[in-house]
């Protein structure tokens, strides 16, 4: 009988285990001054039920970094609010918070990429006798300002006419296929552009509108030139001089553009006045023919000559490069991927993890390495602060969030953010986060009424159809910082800004 007993009483200790390790906590963890809230506040079930959004789509983790009742290092870590907090989830852009903390930590902060230079046959008299090759290694950064700069550094070498061709070597990468209109159905946006080795101007090209104060037309301005292709130089001005004025609107459906035209674009509206200078951003509705288009009109414009075309291929082994391209350091890269939510850019850091790994770009591969990543440095067995209970490592797609199968739960997320608090990249991480109300995909989310009420708030955000999210770092008005995730995967999830700010209001009070 005695051995009866013992059993069941260590029996009833597991179920107890196991319960404190649900991801909704239905018992208070205890910490010095602080309890676990068992229940959503009042203030953010409000806000939830305003929105339309149920308390059982959402899911939150809070937990201390360096305030009162923070854990000591290698203690497990003490939540102040987790609600589903194991439920996997889809992040959104918030999964490049593993993207880009795992490149800070394999890749170092300086790291840069390099987009070498080569040539074949002989230069003479100006002239280039054979190829001109670019090989690309994953460059995030080739945007037309330093595509410009890279081929005046051949003019440089002496370079007036290639009469070969200008190769691309896109080798380093071999990602999985992408159909760029699979995900939304819509080919054309900037976000849904494929990643690529040797990624020129993120395949994209900008429209800008500027009002002339003294016609009824809005100039147009393209960036970048593609060569071959004719734009209009204006467009016709509503509520200009001699009309009446009025709101900006949606001025893009009142233009009615063409983007799908790869050889003329066109505009068969007109501007709004009231809008002021606004810039338009869409991928080329020819992404095959980009390149070639592009560096065409920018050979031209730094005045050299090219006899044979723009083609991809491989550069001959046994050739030394001119020169290297060089990128930015990693630590700004990462901030214009968090800042501003950069899924083009993320997708090129999430191949490049396999590149420096393997010499080869891929999608699976770059997937393991993510895995195995957070196995050794977040997950149970690897975590500075262990995990409660068995949160489920991330399922990662492509590395953005973009995606409909990424997962990752909030718990899984704060064990992250603790994570990086303890790294030595941790200023360069956390000075990529948007600062709310400053910058950013959350510039315009502080309180109006007083924007410093809530202290100061590095949150990544991510929204996709169906998905909001935002994870980060809070310093309260007392000072004290905080891990903080909030998920919600519902139809009415573009209401839950609302369900944040409440948030951020329940925590700037908090002890």
């Amino acid at each position: 009988m005695t051995r009866i007993r013992l059993a069941r009483l260590a029996h009833l200790a597991f179920i107890v285990t196991r319960v404190l390790a649900v991801g909704s906590l239905s018992l208070p963890l205890q910490t010095r001054g602080q309890a676990v809230t068992p229940s959503l506040p009042p203030e953010i079930s409000q806000a939830l039920q305003k929105a339309g959004i149920p308390a059982q789509s959402v899911s939150f983790w809070v937990a201390p970094l360096n305030s009162q009742g923070a854990p000591a290092l290698g203690a497990a870590p003490r939540p102040l609010l987790a609600w589903r907090a194991q439920a996997p989830m889809n992040p959104a852009s918030v999964m490049k918070l593993l993207t880009t903390s795992a490149a800070l930590d394999l890749l170092g902060p300086d790291f840069t990429w390099h987009t070498p230079v080569y040539a074949d046959g002989t230069l003479q008299d100006g002239v280039l006798r054979g190829n001109l090759y670019l090989q690309g290694q994953g460059d995030p950064t080739l945007v037309v300002e330093r595509l410009w700069l890279l081929l005046q550094r051949v003019r440089q070498w002496g370079v007036e006419q290639i009469q070969g061709d200008i190769v691309l070597d896109r080798s380093a990468f071999a990602p999985e296929p992408v159909d760029p209109g699979e995900f939304d159905a819509a080919p054309l946006r900037p976000y849904n552009v494929p990643a690529n080795a040797l990624l020129l101007n993120f395949r994209a090209w900008s429209a800008t509108f500027s009002p002339d104060p003294n016609k009824p037309i809005a100039h147009v301005q393209m960036n970048p030139p593609l060569l071959g292709v004719q734009v209009p130089l204006s467009v016709p001005l509503t509520g200009g001089k001699g009309e009446s004025g009025g709101a900006c609107g949606d001025w893009r459906s009142q233009l009615q553009a063409h983007w799908d035209q790869p050889l003329q674009l066109s505009f068969n509206g007109s501007y709004p006045a009231a809008c002021g200078e606004r810039v338009w951003s869409m991928a080329y509705a020819d992404p095959a023919q980009y390149d070639a288009r592009l560096l065409a009109a920018l050979w031209q414009s730094v005045g050299g000559r090219l006899e044979g075309k723009v083609r991809d291929g491989k550069v001959p082994s046994g050739l030394s490069p001119w020169f290297n391209q060089t990128s930015p350091p990693l630590a700004e890269v990462v901030r214009d991927i968090n800042k501003f939510s950069n899924n083009v850019m993320a997708q090129q850091l999430f191949l490049t993890l396999s590149w420096q790994a393997t010499g080869q770009g891929s999608t699976e591969a770059s997937r393991q390495i993510l895995r195995q990543w957070w196995a050794s440095h977040v997950g149970q067995k690897g975590a500075m602060v262990p995990l409660d209970g068995d949160a489920e490592p991330p399922v990662v797609d492509n590395g953005s969030g973009l995606s409909r199968q990424s997962r990752v739960s909030a718990q899984a997320l704060g064990a992250l953010i603790q994570q990086n608090w303890r790294q030595g990249a941790m200023p360069e991480w956390l000075a990529s986060l948007p600062l709310v109300g400053v910058d950013g995909t959350l510039k315009r989310l502080a309180p109006s009424d007083n924007p410093a009420r809530w202290g100061a708030a590095h949150l990544k955000s991510g929204s996709l159809r169906d998905v909001s999210a935002v994870a980060g770092v809070v310093r309260t008005p007392k000072g004290n910082y905080f891990a903080v995730v909030a998920i919600a995967n519902q139809e009415r999830a573009a209401g839950f800004p609302t369900a944040v700010q409440a948030l951020l209001d329940w925590l700037s009070k908090s002890p």
